[in-house]
């Protein structure tokens, strides 16, 4: 065999082994291979092919603010913002707007009056894969942050209606008397008392206690730590003052007019040679009455007056 000869069975031989891969290529399980390439060329124009970029604005987007330890916003600040994003209109159009919220981190901001920049890089927002927060607006708002504190204040207590016909509320005891509450410095200062709900009194005439009742406090940037109180009404006879004119004791023409505050029936039986008066003096050597009541009345009645009477 001739060189010449030698080259064209090597030409041959290569015509037939590319012609093999073809055929391995595109005509054996040429069925399967189509579907195949059918579904990625889906694919792709379902990813790329019919993908339409589009700029929206999406309005009233709620804006939350981390706020730094022990520290508080005093003034109202703005709580929506309007957002322009920008990314495929599909994903766009699937986004559900009360889903968005704008977070924004403060922790890091010093106590005092204060402008807040709003940008995309300073703010937190989920959104879909490949949407993109374009702009945020307004672009910056006042803020005042101030310090909190932790104070016991007095708690006042709020009735409704009246004791039964003849009856009045003698005093009340509120335990704890005071409470803790939470706030800005500067209202913590101005806070002069807490109130509970309203204790209804009609038609009450004896002591009674009202317990677990609720504490309010009137500036909703005040935080209650302690919410509810038990309260003890002592509930008595209507009282009156009455004068009666007292012998001293050891003294016969010498009287003084006491005045007495209790019970109408509780005076009504008093009279004058059950009351005792005594006259002494102080390290000043100045001379005054000392009343002396039943004792059965002694946390019942009040003195008043006592009045020397020459």
């Amino acid at each position: 065999m001739t060189l010449s000869d030698d080259k064209f069975v090597r030409r041959q031989q290569q015509k037939l082994y590319f012609k093999n891969i073809l055929r391995k290529i595109f005509l054996e399980d040429w069925l399967m291979k189509l579907v195949a390439l059918v579904i990625t060329f889906a694919l792709w124009v379902g990813v790329t092919g019919l993908s339409k970029p589009t700029i929206q604005r999406i309005s009233g987007v709620p804006l939350t603010l981390t706020l730094p330890n022990n520290t508080d916003v005093t003034n109202t600040p703005i709580q929506e913002v309007d957002i322009i994003i920008s990314g495929d209109k599909r994903k766009i159009d699937q986004i559900v707007k009360n889903d968005l919220i704008v977070s924004l981190d403060l922790a890091d901001v010093q106590p005092g009056d204060r402008v807040i920049q709003l940008t995309p890089a300073s703010v937190s927002l989920s959104l879909p894969s490949g949407i993109k927060l374009d702009e945020i607006q307004p672009r910056q708002f006042a803020v005042k942050l101030e310090p909190v504190e932790v104070k016991e204040i007095p708690v006042n207590v709020v009735t409704d209606g009246a004791p039964a016909n003849g009856f009045e509320v003698y005093g009340q005891t509120i335990s704890p008397p005071k409470v803790r509450v939470r706030g800005p410095a500067n209202l913590m200062r101005a806070l002069s008392s807490v109130t509970t709900d309203k204790i209804d009194l009609t038609d009450k005439n004896a002591d009674f206690a009202a317990r677990q009742i609720s504490v309010n406090v009137s500036n909703p940037k005040a935080t209650l730590l302690e919410t509810l109180v038990d309260v003890n009404f002592r509930i008595g006879e209507k009282r009156i003052e009455r004068s009666y004119s007292v012998p001293v004791s050891g003294d016969g023409k010498r009287k003084i007019n006491v005045l007495l505050y209790g019970g109408k029936s509780l005076l009504d039986g008093l009279k004058p040679e059950d009351i005792t008066v005594e006259m002494t003096r102080d390290a000043a050597g100045t001379e005054k009455p000392n009343v002396v009541l039943p004792s059965s009345l002694t946390d019942s009645v009040e003195i008043r007056r006592p009045k020397p009477r020459l």
